[in-house]
């Protein structure tokens, strides 16, 4: 299974979640795999890692991102592969002897539920592997003057569009428009969303 480059990175990052109480394990594996399966934009680090201080777990930021990134990364490649709960638990105990027999057991249980709704999923959006907006973001300025106008005058919209991609990273995309462009985009906009309620 692809984890981390290298071997003492990877059993690092494995006895780390082997020190995590079975709960708090099936739930940060719970949002890994709720992401998987479409149902939210991305894993937040942030909360797992509040979490995780409030329950006392003392993890560096670099461990808490080692420890989601081998989680989804064999998750994906078990959703990729369409394996069994016991075909991913033999895989991750050849890779590695470092897991502990409670974490095994919970991402057993966890897969059984959830492996086959991760790979349809995963392979529905392999065919159509786009972002997702987030969120959209914008203000109403005007514009003043420039280095080559001296009184512009002309009022414009500024965009903010907050982007997932397929691999659950968030990007930004800003860029401005004129009025007349913006009520275009407005229209389009309306004509998508008229178009997908008919779906």
């Amino acid at each position: 299974m692809p984890g981390l480059e290298s071997t003492s990175g990877l059993d690092s990052t494995i006895r780390n979640i082997g020190r995590l109480p079975p709960d708090i394990f099936a739930e940060t594996c719970q949002q890994i795999l709720a992401h998987l399966q479409g149902q939210s934009h991305a894993v937040d680090l942030p909360k797992i890692y509040d979490t995780f201080q409030k329950a006392g777990i003392d993890l560096e930021w670099a461990a808490l991102q080692s420890i989601i990134r081998l989680l989804s990364s064999n998750f994906r490649t078990a959703a990729k592969n369409n394996l069994t709960a016991d075909q991913l638990v033999a895989r991750l105990g050849e890779g590695s002897r470092s897991w502990a027999k409670t974490v095994l057991q919970v991402v057993h249980q966890l897969w059984s539920e959830h492996g086959p709704l991760i790979h349809t999923y995963q392979e529905a959006h392999a065919i159509a592997n786009i972002g997702q907006m987030v969120d959209m973001q914008w203000k109403l300025g005007m514009a003043v003057s420039s280095d080559t106008c001296r009184s512009l005058n002309s009022p414009y919209v500024s965009l903010l569009l907050k982007i997932a991609d397929a691999s659950g990273e968030v990007s930004y995309k800003s860029f401005e428009m004129s009025i007349p462009q913006f009520q275009n985009f407005h229209q389009q906009f309306k004509e998508i969303a008229a178009a997908l309620e008919t779906v």
